[in-house]
Parts: C-alpha cells; structure tokens; sequence
C-alpha cells in the first residue's frame, strides 16, 4: 500500500516533518513464538497535526505510540521526532506524554502537579534550541494558572488529586503535558475511564488547548466517534501483525462542538472509519 502521509494543511501546518517513521518492526519474543507487534510500519505526520490511531486491541496502536516517545527501541527501521531520535527529542522536552491513568504525585496540589516537569531538566531549552534551530521560538515559561484556568480547574489548584474526580485528574495530566510546551503530545487512550458526558467535555477542552498551542497530537484511541471529532486525519490498524491499513483525512470544520456530532457529515466519516476497520480484520498483511 502507498505510504501513510498526511498532507499539511489548515492553520496548525509548520511546514516540516514531526514525526517520521520508516519500516518501524517490533517484535516481543524471539523465533516461532515472537509476537510481531509492528510489522514495517511507515508514516509520516506534518507538524501541527492531530492525528487519532484506532484499531482492535493488538494491532499495535500503544507500540507505536512508545516507539515514538522513545520508551521502547524499534528492532527494525528507524523513527525520529523533528529530525532526531526520540530520545534526544525527548530529553529536550519535546515530547509529552498522557497515559490512560493520570500519574499524579498524591501528595502535591493541582498546581503544583502541572508546574513540576517544567522544573526537572533545566538544560532542556539548551537542547531544544539545538534542535529546533531556525525553528526555535519563545522560550517564555507557560502561565500554568492560566492553562488551569482554561481546562476548567481554576477551583481546583491548591487541591489534591485525592480530591478530584476522575474527569478533573486526567484534565490535569492534560494541562502538564501541554505545560512542557511539547512539539509533539502524545496520549494513549486517555479518555477511555471517564463517562461518556465527561469525555465529550474533556474533548471540547482538549481541542481548544490544542487550537491555540498548536502542538502535534498523536491520540490513540477506541472510539469511532473521538477519533472523527479530534482528528485532521485517523489511522487504522489492524493486527497480526500490527500494521497500518488505511488512512483517513477528516475534512469537517472547526471548532467542532458538540453540535457537529449530529449532522450527516460527521456520520458519514464514522461509517467511513467502521467500514475501513471492518476491512482491516480481513486484509492480508502488507
């Protein structure tokens, strides 16, 4: 199948390659027994992008994700952030991550929660201007009391997480991994725990802080619907071996309210994105 290659388009376009993976293979195990998670997977992301992954459990959506944040080492291909290696990309503080769990240190507020990565690694901004070169902009330390203020948790920064609710913990993660002003955000399913009304909520936020920070996003994702509201363009995988099948651009307006979830267009890319991942159980391995 032709390679995976969003087209940059729209107002977040940097005009450069975020993310580059190239015939990324990963194995678990060795000889007959091994699982191929990743099987020569290729794409190619244009900064600026938000970009959902979704598949069946299996298909490698969570592998791809910690190849690219350098958490796991590709046995075959190679994968860069912004030209280098995630590790250099991410000692630099150009990745963020969000998991499925928030992750926060029970025993420090809100605030200080979101403030403490951006007090770790104080050579960071030497090795993000390294690599960013021309591209570096300001260097200006984020206003993590407005971040809060926009995620909705102005109430909420002298609390700690025990005190939260789910939705209200995994708004916090969110604003610490854009705290870092990051190149590159990405989130492993981080929705999936909360309640269907939550998480169109935490959707709408997300997307709003997306909109003005203009990082590239990789989210992976179950759900037809998130995938189809978040993204400029959806990736579908299937399993056995982990591959990509299809790509997906999603050419709907934004912002995307909740209203946009019932016009015809917007069902329309949801069949899209089911009927392509129907298929996907069935095609034969590239």
């Amino acid at each position: 199948m032709p390679t995976p290659t969003p087209e940059p388009t729209g107002p977040h376009t940097a005009g450069h390659v975020a993310i580059d993976v190239r015939d990324a293979r990963r194995v678990y195990g060795h000889g007959a027994t091994g699982l191929v998670a990743l099987n020569d997977v290729t794409v190619s992301v244009p900064a600026g992008r938000f970009v959902s992954v979704i598949g069946p459990s299996g298909c490698g959506k969570s592998t791809l994700l910690r190849l690219i944040a350098g958490l796991e080492k590709p046995d075959g291909g190679t994968v860069q952030v912004h030209g280098v290696t995630p590790d250099e990309a991410s000692a630099a503080k150009m990745i963020g991550l969000v998991p499925q769990t928030p992750a926060l240190l029970p025993w420090l507020s809100v605030l200080k929660n979101v403030s403490l990565p951006e007090k770790m690694n104080r050579r960071a901004p030497v090795r993000r201007d390294r690599i960013e070169g021309e591209r570096a902009g300001s260097t200006a330390k984020p206003d993590m009391v407005e971040l809060l203020r926009k995620a909705g948790l102005a109430e909420a920064m002298d609390k700690l997480p025990a005190e939260l609710s789910g939705g209200m913990q995994q708004r916090t993660a969110i604003v610490r991994a854009f705290g870092l002003q990051p190149e590159v955000l990405l989130m492993d399913e981080p929705f999936s725990a909360l309640d269907e009304f939550t998480r169109e909520s935490l959707q709408e936020q997300l997307l709003d802080l997306w909109d003005e920070l203009k990082t590239t996003v990789i989210f992976v994702t179950h759900s037809v619907t998130e995938a189809v509201r978040l993204s400029d363009t959806v990736l579908v995988m299937a399993p056995k071996p982990g591959r990509i099948t299809d790509v997906v651009d999603i050419d709907l307006p934004r912002p995307r309210g909740s209203e946009l979830l019932k016009t015809p267009e917007f069902h329309h890319y949801e069949d899209v994105i089911r009927d392509r991942l129907r298929g996907a159980w069935h095609s034969d391995a590239a």
